[in-house]
């Protein structure tokens, strides 16, 4: 059963926990593409970051419907899918918010994977549906 608001009893999975999404994109030729990734929800959106040109950067250019599964990384069995829009996409505040992103997930202040030659994409995602397991 799909639901159009985060349940009470997922939002943990948004705030709390460092969980990883799974964000689902449409390829050129319509198959899908999946990579894990780091996310942030500020309420309202869920934001991913990336950089410039990578595969799910020009999926979400050309076609911002995604897919999201962010899976308890306490209990396997419990995930709630996301399905939503890309709603925006901007280089600025991006570098602030890998930042951000790693010391959420590797509590370091800076981004240790920053490359000079790159540039940090936001993707502000707008969840449209949730389906629950567990």
């Amino acid at each position: 059963m799909s639901i159009s608001v985060i349940p009470e009893a997922f939002q943990d999975l948004f705030s709390d926990k460092r969980a990883f999404a799974h964000l689902a994109t449409v390829m050129a030729d319509g198959s899908p593409q999946v990579t894990p990734v780091w996310f942030a929800y500020d309420g309202e959106y869920i934001i991913v970051n990336s950089a410039v040109g990578r595969v799910k950067d020009r999926n979400m250019k050309r076609d911002g419907r995604v897919a999201l599964s962010i899976q308890d990384p306490d209990n396997p069995y419990r995930y709630i899918q996301v399905r939503g829009n890309v709603v925006d996409i901007t280089t600025q505040g991006a570098d602030d918010s890998i930042d951000q992103l790693a010391f959420k997930y590797l509590g370091k202040e800076r981004y240790p994977g920053r490359r000079a030659s790159e540039t940090r994409v936001i993707y502000r995602i707008k969840p449209l549906t949730f389906t629950t397991m567990g």
